[in-house]
């Protein structure tokens, strides 16, 4: 990216939010933030306990991650963060105006895959359909780009970086 731009990857549960954020950040020389780490306890417990979030409980959370991300406004990084429905991007949006999404997309029985082989997470495959049901992939209008999640995390991350790369281009 020629803009220092602040890169939410979002997607379902076990698309590798985790694991592809650090290699864009390392790769475009930014911050990286585990969006994990703003839920509240009681979120990560409801979540560990088979419980799908409610929209009014992701709103502090939503709201951490946002902070985050204003608060890196034109000095860029990456955070982890599903953003599942539009309502949560435009709540991002509002808080970080300059945010760009990335999708990171599959179909579900490779994101079941994925989450079956997981060690140490709090959320359970059980709440995989939940996410998946929620999910409201970018709008046109919406300042971002989906990438799939089939091979290795390096050829994904490098297909991101082209993609985010693509989205700073003038057209032609």
């Amino acid at each position: 990216m020629k803009t220092p731009h602040v890169v939410v990857v979002m997607g379902v549960a076990g698309t590798g939010k985790s694991t592809i954020g650090p290699l864009l950040a390392a790769r475009f020389g930014v911050p990286y933030a585990e969006g994990d780490d703003f839920h509240p306890p009681a979120n990560i417990a409801k979540m560990s306990a088979g419980t799908p979030l409610t929209d009014e409980d992701r709103r502090p959370w939503l709201d951490a991650v946002g902070d985050w991300a204003h608060g890196r406004a034109g000095l860029g990084g990456v955070v982890s963060c599903s953003a599942l429905k539009r309502s949560y991007r435009d709540r991002l949006r509002a808080a970080a105006p300059g945010v760009v999404f990335l999708h990171l997309s599959g179909d579900r029985a490779l994101v079941e895959d994925r989450m079956s082989h997981r060690q140490g997470h709090f959320m359970p495959t059980a709440l995989l359909d939940s996410q998946f049901a929620t999910l409201q992939p970018l709008g046109p209008d919406e300042a971002g780009a989906a990438v799939e999640v089939t091979g290795r995390p390096e050829e994904i991350a490098e297909r991101a970086a082209a993609a985010l790369e693509a989205l700073s281009e003038p057209a032609p």
